[in-house]
């Protein structure tokens, strides 16, 4: 018998490996195979029902080749966020290999969208075969499909609007490019993004477009969506071309300054957006103008959160704003203006940035800011005061007037449908009353019983001692 020479013997692993390989790729499922095995479900029908503006309905129908035993919908709206924001929804089904699926995004409950957002969503599901599969992301505008909107662009600009012919549209399209100039040229506030605004034809319509919105709400602006909302009618025009600019400051601010970690006072954001109309009406000048000489201004503390409801301190917050922002544009110059608002953009407290960019706090610039207008000084509490939060999202009243001049909008992405709209909470006046008087009845009990109670162990306590003192 011939043994095998050392040569054929380092031969022989090799051609069993080149085996091995030949078997593997032999066992291994063909690419037409493994796309069949993906794709064993499939969504035939995937749409979205608006009824503006309450509620969003997602709708899907679903194959599969066996039995569907999960559905998710991923779901939100396209704003500037601190990352990534991707709402579930579990919309109840029974597993089969065909079904319908839907959910209710009520806006009854969440607080609404502002016209225009963008709508985005997905069906991720999977079937007893443990294959997963994602839908096409679909998206759609949220709007009332009921008026004829037309749109105007120029630039980086949109107007849409549905009363009032093409020279109304143009007109206001002139005042919003002018109130962009001007703030780029003074305030250093440019357009970072495509800005959409929307004229409703009134006050009253602007407020029907819009949920829980107090119902003096003449023009709205939300930065996150790089939106504008305004009631304007023809006649209204001249108010109309003041509250475009105002508005659209709001969302230059908003832009320049978003980060997750500090806020902007109130007096610097309102002040910016009533100093980019241009100089004050004759109205408001005169009040001011009383404010300094009867030394009856606001401090600058308190224009840093929410302003006054009372309707004259309204107005002169608003005015008192517009001379600070003035101050410092025109006193120390428009760099130094985006410089704070790049600090405040970075988490800086408003002390801090002020500090840093001009050398004095805001009772520093208060009191820069009362000698360049020749007001009294400011007088100096014997305690600290610190400074409020300011309100998140500003507004501007309709020509009408206004009862309250600044509130935040509430919105968030619900994850559960809700088919009721809120109750009122509070209906009858005389309620809150009751439960105060409820409260303090058994606040009393609460404390009348602890003193019997410690009477009562005193007492026991003294009968022990005589017991044993008698013993």
């Amino acid at each position: 018998m011939n043994n095998p020479s050392p040569r054929s013997l380092q031969k022989i692993p090799a051609r069993i490996q080149a085996l091995r390989i030949v078997l593997f790729l032999t066992l291994l499922p063909s690419p037409q195979q493994i796309l069949s095995a993906s794709l064993t479900s499939e969504v035939t029908y995937n749409e979205i029902s608006i009824d503006f503006p309450n509620s969003a309905t997602f709708s899907a129908e679903i194959h599969s080749e066996s039995e569907i035993v999960s559905v998710v919908l991923e779901y939100g709206n396209k704003q500037l966020t601190c990352g990534d924001v991707i709402a579930k929804a579990f919309p109840q089904f029974t597993p089969a290999n065909e079904i319908e699926v839907s959910w209710t995004w009520d806006m009854r409950q969440s607080g609404s969208l502002p016209t225009g957002a963008q709508l985005w969503w997905r069906w991720r599901f999977s079937n007893a075969g443990g294959f997963e599969q994602v839908s096409e992301t679909r998206s759609a505008t949220w709007i009332d499909s009921e008026h004829d909107w037309q749109t105007l662009a120029r630039d980086k600009l949109q107007l849409h609007w549905y009363e009032g012919g093409q020279d109304f549209a143009q007109d206001l399209m002139n005042s919003a490019k002018s109130g962009l100039d001007f703030n780029s040229q003074n305030s250093g506030l440019t357009v970072e993004a495509p800005i959409d605004i929307y004229i409703y034809s009134g006050a009253e319509e602007l407020k029907n477009a819009i949920l829980y919105e107090p119902a003096w709400t003449g023009g709205m602006a939300y930065p996150d969506f790089d939106i504008v909302l305004i009631g304007i009618t023809p006649v209204e025009l001249e108010w109309g071309r003041d509250a475009m600019v105002h508005e659209l400051t709001h969302v230059l601010v908003g832009h320049q300054t978003f980060s997750c970690l500090g806020d902007v006072p109130t007096w610097l954001n309102e002040g910016l957006a009533v100093y980019s109309e241009g100089d004050l009406d004759w109205a408001d000048q005169v009040q001011l103008t009383d404010a300094i000489e009867n030394n009856t201004l606001l401090s600058v503390r308190s224009l840093s959160g929410s302003f006054s409801e009372v309707t004259n301190k309204a107005y002169l917050s608003y005015s008192q704003s517009y001379s600070l922002v003035k101050y410092l544009i025109e006193a120390h110059g428009q760099e130094k203006m985006t410089a704070l608002l790049l600090k405040l953009r970075d988490g800086e407290t408003t002390n801090q940035a002020l500090i840093d960019v001009y050398g004095f706090d805001v009772d520093g610039l208060e009191d820069e800011w009362r000698k360049a207008i020749d007001a009294e000084p400011r007088s100096v509490s014997a305690q600290p005061t610190s400074v409020p939060a300011p309100t998140q999202v500003p507004t501007i009243v309709p020509l009408s007037g206004r009862e309250a001049i600044i509130t935040p909008t509430p919105y968030f992405v619900p994850t559960s449908s809700y088919q009721q709209p809120f109750p009122e909470v509070f209906a009858d006046p005389l309620t809150p009353i009751f439960i105060c008087l409820g409260c303090l009845i058994l606040l009393s009990m609460i404390i009348l019983g602890t003193f019997a109670a410690r009477a009562w162990i005193n007492r026991r306590k003294q009968q022990v001692k005589d017991h044993l003192s008698n013993e």
